[in-house]
């Protein structure tokens, strides 16, 4: 039997201009509990809308997202239940954070569900140390660089414990630094369970961190299935502007050449590609 998916879309339509044009347009997709999706397109092509609704902030006019089974509920207790559950990391943290310090936004999101004073400060004080926010937690907010931002907004969804944890480019702009950071952030968000949906251009990045693929255009699920049944498909990638990942490129070169077998698995790292020209030299040797 099938478990119902955490999140479901079913024929989602938006408009930005009066349905002039269509953000979403008959846009379906179910999400299971747990996994590591990746949302891929070119700009444009409907995923920070999809993002939005998925919150609540944007309402389809036509169509139904469904949490655990049950429709949105858009009434104001509705959708601050479901905020709690749903939490959004923006592109740029400057739209998400407005306390004058870091420990009172981290802390204003749990307060306002109703948590006690004293469990709120528990919490808060656990998550400042997980996202390693502990050097600057008194610091004003506008005071921060592109990266602690990044880090305190994450924190400001953390703290509430929620089932689905959605980032819009977490990467943009960062610092190579912070994006390793921000990296390491998101991987222990999947491995606490959390379901994490990830917009991103990198490809490279998506192939060997996801479970799942999503390719959208002109705001369609174009494809959606496992990395590497994703990009594989070529015609697929093309339509979306993307590129095959680099570690794919590479092993399909190698194996023309006869330097490699084509019969070995697909590698989604350079890890493992390195790990099977080793092999030759040593069978070599």
């Amino acid at each position: 039997m099938n478990e119902t998916p955490i999140l479901k879309a079913e024929n989602l339509y938006y408009t930005y201009d009066n349905e002039k044009s269509h953000s979403l347009n008959g846009f379906s997709l179910e999400i299971s509990q747990g996994k590591k999706v990746a949302f891929m397109g070119a700009n444009g092509s409907g995923k920070s809308t999809f993002f939005l609704c998925c919150n609540g902030i944007n309402r389809p006019y036509k169509g139904t997202l469904y949490y655990r089974g049950k429709p949105y509920d858009y009434s104001r207790k509705g959708l601050l239940e479901l905020r709690s559950k749903v939490g959004i990391i923006f592109q740029d943290p400057d739209s998400q954070l407005f306390s004058a310090s870091v420990y009172q936004e981290i802390s204003f999101g749990i307060l306002n569900l109703g948590v006690s004073a004293e469990e709120a400060q528990k919490e808060v004080e656990q998550v400042i140390e997980k996202l390693e926010i502990t050097p600057f937690r008194h610091k004003p907010t506008h005071a921060l660089s592109g990266g602690q931002k990044k880090q305190v907004s994450i924190a400001d969804i953390l703290v509430m414990h929620p089932d689905i944890i959605i980032l819009d480019e977490p990467a943009a702009a960062l610092d190579p630094k912070h994006t390793v950071l921000v990296n390491k952030i998101v991987n222990q968000l999947t491995q606490d369970g959390i379901t994490v949906l990830m917009s991103t251009h990198d490809v490279n990045y998506a192939l060997e961190w996801a479970d799942e693929i999503v390719l959208l255009h002109k705001g369609q699920v174009l494809m959606h299935g496992s990395p590497l049944d994703v990009f594989t498909n070529k015609e697929m990638l093309e339509q979306t502007n993307l590129e095959q990942p680099a570690v794919l490129q590479l092993f399909e070169s190698l194996c023309k050449k006869g330097i490699l077998d084509a019969s070995l698995p697909l590698p989604r790292n350079l890890s493992t590609l390195e790990g099977y020209i080793e092999n030759i030299h040593t069978i070599s040797k």
